[in-house]
């Protein structure tokens, strides 16, 4: 049987896994399932184990492998799984050098095999380079993701990802542009730059690039490249060639996710943030300035510690004042070894409530959003069947299915709450 991947979490983790497959197909190995985890929670921890549980259950034949995030930062909670037959770091997980050599035990039993003897995993925090990985599209998507940056230098204080991560390493602009190119060459029409803190691109290469340095390269030298996209960014990073790039460049997307994480300025420094609720506030409207029709998602934190009723309604009224479409909820989860699992912490009741009151209010910016895109032209990415993306990351329903990776000019011509539809 095949290797199979499971990803769970981030982008970055969707693109590392088709990395990962084809390493772990190239090495020779049948029927493994290598999985992918994630650590941003304490519940995508918990999902990632029991999915090792399942799958084990369902294929009890197959050597399974732990990996991602949550294997790093917790590599001995997965190397006492009976299921687990092998623990593999974030970074050696990407090296072909780690399948081949750990192949032979991979096709075997783990029986017997002691907990330490099953752990891959290195000091994260050593790592200085990142490479460019060629992956010629992922698999069953009609866009292709480039890793252009991973780790992060930051030290939230509710953040774990930076010790499964490591900090903050760019891959080289000559490396992106040829990667972008090559993928365009096999037909992606559009291609999402990705990585842990996107926007702080560049700061270990020569010269010091910044990330609209890259983008204006990759539009510049791959001018048949239809769409490029940017995932998570954080807006107190952005530099003047991105705003410059979103003012000029049509096929640079008008839809932006953004890492606000709070709207409440004490909270906010209590989180070692870098920006104030104002700042947020400018960026969106800078932006906005030059691309009236941006789009903005956000990254919201609900319930965490030290939070009151009044700071949880600043995060709250930052839908508004941002003029936020897309949002991404999350219950407030202590992380072990970080500050914020230190601080005085809300109760799971109260931070279940704010998280769907945020939610709430995420469902009525987007109803808003979706009622204001009636009677428009758009130009949708189709995704599969009938669904696609518009410009601004807005799902859209066609009326018939079409070809994956499909770009139609359409007309909105209503919506049903969650998407758009399409004639």
């Amino acid at each position: 049987m095949s290797v199979d991947v499971v990803s769970f979490g981030c982008r970055l983790n969707a693109y590392e896994g088709e990395v990962i497959r084809r390493q772990a197909q190239a090495a020779g190995l049948v029927d493994a399932v290598i999985v992918n985890t994630c650590a941003v929670t304490a519940e995508a921890v918990r999902q990632s184990r029991q999915a090792i549980r399942r799958i084990k259950r369902e294929r009890p034949a197959a050597s399974i492998v732990a990996t991602g995030c949550a294997a790093q930062t917790e590599p001995g909670t997965f190397a006492k799984m009976a299921e687990v037959a092998l623990v593999v770091g974030n970074e050696e997980k990407v090296s072909a050098r780690t399948w081949r050599n750990y192949r032979d035990l991979l096709a075997g039993s783990s029986a017997g095999v002691a907990a330490e003897e099953k752990v891959v995993v290195n000091d994260i925090m050593a790592v200085t380079e990142t490479a460019a990985h060629l992956v010629d599209g992922l698999e069953g998507r009609a866009r292709a993701f480039v890793q252009v940056q991973n780790g992060c230098d930051h030290r939230c204080t509710f953040c774990i990802i930076p010790y499964g991560r490591g900090n903050s390493r760019s891959v080289p602009m000559g490396q992106v542009v040829a990667q972008v190119r090559r993928l365009c060459a096999r037909g992606y029409r559009e291609v999402v730059l990705t990585g842990v803190d996107l926007t702080s691109y560049g700061a270990n290469l020569p010269g010091s690039p910044k990330l609209g340095t890259l983008v204006k390269q990759i539009l510049k030298h791959v001018p048949e490249l239809a769409r490029l996209r940017l995932s998570s960014i954080d807006a107190v990073e952005a530099d003047r060639d991105l705003l410059d790039a979103f003012a000029n460049e049509a096929r640079l997307m008008p839809h932006l996710h953004l890492s606000l994480q709070a709207g409440d300025d004490l909270i906010l420094k209590r989180m070692k943030r870098r920006h104030l609720r104002a700042d947020a506030i400018a960026f969106c409207e800078e932006v906005r300035r030059v691309r009236p029709d941006v789009v903005f998602g956000a990254d919201i934190i609900a319930g965490f510690p030290t939070e009151t009723e009044d700071m949880f309604a600043r995060s709250l009224d930052v839908v508004d004042a941002c003029g936020l479409t897309h949002l991404h909820v999350f219950p407030f989860s202590p992380r072990p070894g970080t500050p914020a699992a230190r601080m005085p912490q809300i109760k799971r009741d109260v931070i279940k409530e704010r998280a769907r009151r945020l939610r709430e209010k995420g469902e009525a910016a987007l109803r808003h959003h979706l009622e204001a895109q009636v009677g428009a032209r758009r130009q949708v990415l189709v995704e599969f069947g009938e669904f696609g993306r518009t410009e601004h990351f807005t799902r859209a329903r066609l009326a018939s299915a079409i070809e994956p990776g499909t770009i139609l000019d359409v007309t909105v011509i209503g919506q049903d709450g969650a998407q758009l539809l399409a004639a």
